[in-house]
């Protein structure tokens, strides 16, 4: 079996608490031990541990980025978590350098990661709604997919070596929720791709 870190990338704001990112976690938690996988938990309003942090992504054969999109992106603490933990990991945990060398300075880059066999998985919540994506009449994403819109983190992902499985989504949140769905959807996620 595997071993899964989990990050919980949820920022507090009094309009979203974090309950609905909390319980997708303890979801995956669940049934993820149940298939004999070892969990490994970090949020974002724990303090963060640069050098735990790199411990636990080489730990991982798997990693889980649980998170609300906001405004079009991810939440500034994980943001920052990235910034102090990616940055870090450039010293051979997750990388040695950017793959480019002083031979063929303008070549491979983004070739330099080292962890290699490790796989990722993006969970998401938005407040927009299904219809919006994936459809050129919408206005504001014009067609784009989620994982377009999420471009930048599968790239992070990529430029360590570690592959994407499919992208787990959950719309509509705030104004239209359907979470018991979102919860069947989810764990059928999980036990399909892991």
């Amino acid at each position: 079996m595997s071993n899964v870190l989990i990050i919980n990338a949820h920022q507090y704001y009094p309009f979203s608490e974090g309950k609905l990112s909390a319980s997708l976690v303890d979801r995956a938690v669940t049934t993820l031990s149940a298939k004999g996988h070892q969990t490994r938990v970090v949020t974002m309003s724990e303090h963060i541990d640069v050098e735990q942090e790199l411990v636990n992504h080489q730990w991982a054969d798997i990693i889980i980025v649980q998170a609300p999109v906001n405004w079009m992106g991810m939440p500034w603490s994980f943001k920052k978590y990235i910034d102090e933990v990616y940055t870090a990991g450039m010293a051979g945990a997750l990388c040695n350098g950017d793959g480019r060398t002083t031979e063929a300075p303008t070549d491979n880059y983004g070739t330099g990661g080292t962890a290699q066999g490790k796989k990722y998985m993006l969970s998401l919540t938005f407040n927009a709604p299904k219809q919006a994506f994936d459809n050129s009449s919408e206005y504001l994403f014009q067609g784009k997919s989620v994982d377009d819109l999420m471009f930048p983190m599968h790239m992070n992902f990529r430029f360590f070596g570690i592959e994407a499985l499919p992208t787990f989504t959950c719309f509509d949140v705030m104004k239209n929720p359907n979470i018991e769905d979102d919860f069947a959807r989810f764990e059928h996620h999980l036990n399909t791709h892991f």
